[in-house]
């Protein structure tokens, strides 16, 4: 499958994993870009010595691309940053914030820059500031999301027609199906997240991976947009949320309930009760935990017999 993105990261499918915090080591990474995608190590949740041996246990456990994203309000980029350039990370995806902090510095390196975004005005913005492809998020996706909640379906042709870089397409895509439809939408490709939250590979904890796949239609949320909009799985922690949403709370209320380390205690250690449990609508279709080269293969399968059926093109 030769298209603009497996050409510029030299792929065998234009399928991104995505670099999700407490979800996307370099087992996961190294995983999906054996299977021929372009995996991607999630920054955002390691200090910059553990983000530097998850790099380097990569490049031991694979030989293909992978990439590293990085969360551009993390507080130490400048040490994030040096280590890329150190152990010569060669594609970089940013997100939450503004690309033209750092693109023009990660190209001079030699560096392939993605920038997310969730927005018509942002994707123009992050062309503007010099990267070489857009991911185009709808809020249907898991984790800190866009307070528009403009969904995928309407996002990915709207940007296309302003873009002229390559598009990738993110929020809700879990099949072949989904894939073949983004890119009927306009997509060059697409990026996978809450898929690979339920993989062997993926760090998550078990029982936040049995709990996605548990979770149905209507199980998920975007909320706290007061601080950075979050999808959740509806637990305890999220009727706290909405409990004290019923008191029109300030930031600062919230920013208390919310406390710190939320994720890491639902996501990577465990906890349903009290962590933040991170996922996309799209769990309601994951039913079950399987290796990465599985879910990787599955969506390319069902993708050519969705295309070759008489009413795909």
């Amino acid at each position: 499958m030769n298209n603009k993105i497996t050409k510029l990261f030299n792929i065998k499918y234009p399928i991104i994993q995505a670099g999700m915090v407490w979800v996307s080591g370099y087992k996961l990474a190294s995983a999906v870009s054996n299977t021929g995608g372009l995996g991607l190590i999630g920054a955002g949740s390691m200090y910059p010595d553990i983000l530097r041996e998850h790099i380097q246990k990569c490049k031991k456990a694979t030989n293909k691309p992978f990439g590293v994203n990085i969360p551009l309000f993390y507080p130490e980029m400048e040490k994030i940053l040096q280590i890329i350039i150190e152990e010569h990370v060669k594609i970089v995806f940013t997100s939450a914030g503004n690309p033209k902090l750092y693109t023009s510095f990660l190209k001079k390196h030699g560096i392939t820059v993605v920038h997310v975004v969730s927005s018509v005005k942002f994707a123009l913005k992050s062309q503007e500031a010099g990267v070489d492809v857009i991911v185009a998020e709808g809020f249907e996706a898991g984790g800190h999301n866009g307070r528009e909640e403009t969904t995928t379906f309407t996002l990915i042709p709207m940007v296309k027609e302003k873009i002229k870089i390559p598009l990738i397409a993110a929020g809700g895509i879990a099949t072949g199906r989904g894939m073949l439809a983004a890119m009927v939408l306009g997509a060059d490709g697409v990026q996978i997240g809450s898929r690979f939250v339920a993989s062997e590979e993926s760090s998550a904890h078990k029982n936040f991976k049995n709990t996605v796949i548990a979770t149905e239609d209507g199980g998920t949320h975007l909320t706290l947009k007061e601080l950075t909009p979050v999808r959740l799985i509806k637990n305890n922690f999220y009727n706290q949320v909405q409990s004290l949403y019923q008191q029109k709370p300030s930031t600062e209320q919230l920013k208390d309930l919310l406390g710190r380390a939320r994720a890491k205690r639902g996501m990577f250690e465990g906890d349903l009760d009290e962590g933040e449990l991170e996922i996309g609508q799209i769990a309601g279709l994951i039913h079950h935990v399987k290796p990465a080269a599985t879910i990787v293969n599955e969506i390319i399968k069902d993708f050519n017999i969705a295309k070759s059926k008489p009413y795909a093109f």
